[in-house]
């Protein structure tokens, strides 16, 4: 079976402004009723996380038939790579040039000796680590800030504020979208996954 998990990523937010965009997103959960602001042992990986409220329906797909959350939402600030828990992206763009590097072990543009990928994951150990990495450009050789790359598909987003459902039924995008605005109108992004 596993546990499932919908994370909402803030890609705009900065060291300064993470942690306050975080309290005000929790504090406009509590508020819609869709969480508890008391938190007590509700997700996999953290010590505490915030169940679901009385009005959790509010964030999810009115369609959607696998019923109530049965776990809450973990709140992550810092600096963090938030993954689907399956599968390596398969490719990136790099916000200078636009080129879009294939990062599969079958092609795209590579280095002859260690492939495109293995850089990225290097720098996503010491983005994680230090908050700041840089990869450079395999088309346009300029170095690029990790947390700057556009990433092609939804198993991979680099931020320093997430908010991570787990176990609920899917988000709806009426949802997302309104989270967002509490966001400061941010650019998020969306990831589903399963452990």
């Amino acid at each position: 079976m596993g546990d499932y998990f919908q994370t909402i990523v803030d890609l705009d937010a900065d060291e300064a402004g993470a942690a306050e965009l975080a309290e005000r997103a929790v504090a406009w959960l509590v508020s819609e009723g869709i969480v508890l602001a008391d938190r007590e042992v509700c997700v996999l990986g953290q010590p505490l996380g915030h169940p679901p409220g009385r009005h959790w329906s509010r964030a999810v797909a009115d369609d959607d038939p696998d019923g109530e959350p049965f776990d809450g939402l973990a709140v992550h600030t810092g600096p963090t790579v938030f993954d689907s828990g399956q599968d390596e992206p398969e490719a990136v763009t790099c916000p200078r040039c636009r080129t879009t590097t294939d990062l599969s072990d079958e092609g795209g543009e590579e280095d002859e000796e260690e492939g495109v990928w293995p850089r990225f994951s290097e720098a996503i150990t010491d983005w994680q680590d230090t908050g700041h990495a840089d990869v450079t450009c395999p088309t346009c050789a300029r170095d690029v800030p990790l947390d700057a790359w556009l990433w092609a598909d939804d198993r991979l987003a680099v931020g320093r504020l997430g908010l991570e459902f787990w176990n609920w039924p899917e988000l709806s995008d009426d949802f997302r979208a309104r989270l967002t605005a509490v966001l400061d109108g941010h650019r998020t992004a969306y990831l589903w996954g399963k452990l």
